[in-house]
């Protein structure tokens, strides 16, 4: 049999020819031949089998560099690859599951701000913000109350460190309002635009007129916790052993792994891996990501800004995060961790317990 045209091949594949177009710009499905003149990319029969198993991937939700790596693999291997992945998408999923349960309870009026069993829950809680080993001031700002803990991490030139603690001080007034368990996200919402004004006023006053800050927050009341994220700044939830990275990077970089035109491990090391997509920059024009969770006891929460992301390794983090270990004994490992593998930049953390009181 001869080479298939794309639409041919695609139609056969159950791809479409767009689709096989980008696989080609990545190098996860290469076509046969290409016309020299007009372009047009010819496709061998034998192609098909690695053509189906991507669409079956895709089928999967599996990104595009996840892919490229199990069709690169022996068939063992390869399906030693997607039940790992699978087994991730099952652990994400369980705790969206028990998010969407508490959600269709308390919109039911069958929920409240009472832990298991009719227990409320309380955080212990540690904060710190440490200068890098090699930079001359810090624009990092941590802070951890008995309801609010939050980091946030100044860019921008001279304008940075203000505008992150101003972000954290608008925030602040929020420990000791009254706030029901309904109004979490619009109390933490208005809180976000308050600390947007604050940072243009600061943007305007400097001699660059910029300042912009990263930003992740926890507002908490009750077993419920109100999250705001924007930048690369991250909260992690560690739960019965296994941790959650529970915000979303605004990179550049990750929009790139996103697409799955990087990898992660190839975002690790990327030139351009602080460049930020959003952040708070008093204009108003970028907002952040809000999201309602529900705590339970037992579990532990890391806030850190990218001074520790970026040099400590994820898969280190469930050793460090687990165990008996008080918040402020956390945070000091942690800081340890940073020190030793160089501390480029500046170091802001949170760690909080939750606890039956």
């Amino acid at each position: 049999m001869g080479l298939l045209t794309i639409g041919a091949f695609a139609r056969a594949a159950r791809l479409s020819p767009k689709a096989l177009r980008l696989y080609d710009e990545l190098g996860l499905l290469r076509p046969a031949a290409v016309d020299e003149e007009s372009g047009y990319r010819f496709y061998d029969p034998t192609q098909l089998e690695r053509a189906r198993l991507i669409a079956w991937l895709r089928r999967l939700s599996m990104p595009l560099a996840r892919i490229r790596q199990v069709c690169d693999l022996e068939p063992q291997a390869a399906a030693a690859e997607v039940a790992a992945y699978w087994a991730q998408v099952v652990a994400e999923t369980s705790v969206r599951q028990q998010l969407a349960t508490f959600l269709i309870d308390y919109l039911s009026g069958r929920g409240s701000a009472m832990g298991e069993a009719g227990n409320m829950l309380g955080i212990r809680y540690a904060a710190r913000s440490e200068s890098g080993l090699v930079r001359a001031s810090n624009e990092d700002t941590a802070y951890a109350g008995s309801r609010l803990l939050a980091v946030a991490d100044g860019v921008r030139g001279s304008g940075g460190g203000l505008a992150s603690a101003a972000a954290v001080e608008a925030l602040k007034p929020l420990e000791t309002l009254t706030v029901p368990a309904g109004d979490l996200l619009s109390a933490l919402a208005d809180a976000v635009d308050q600390a947007d004004r604050a940072i243009h006023g600061i943007a305007e006053s400097t001699a660059d007129g910029e300042a912009a800050t990263t930003l992740t927050a926890m507002l908490w009341s009750g077993s419920q916790l109100a999250l705001v994220h924007i930048g690369d700044t991250r909260a992690y939830l560690l739960r019965d052993g296994e941790i959650f990275q529970i915000t979303h990077d605004h990179t550049y970089v990750q929009s790139l792994v996103d697409e799955g035109r990087l990898s992660p491990e190839e975002a690790a090391s990327h030139p351009q891996r602080s460049l930020l997509m959003r952040a708070l920059t008093g204009t108003g024009g970028f907002r952040p990501d809000l999201s309602l969770h529900q705590a339970a006891a037992g579990d532990r929460y890391l806030l850190c800004s990218d001074g520790l992301s970026s040099v400590v390794p994820g898969e280190v983090l469930p050793d460090v995060l687990s165990g008996t270990d008080d918040p402020d004994q956390v945070l000091d490992r942690l800081v340890e961790l940073a020190y030793a593998n160089g501390a480029p930049d500046n170091i802001a953390c949170v760690v909080a317990d939750v606890v039956t009181v």
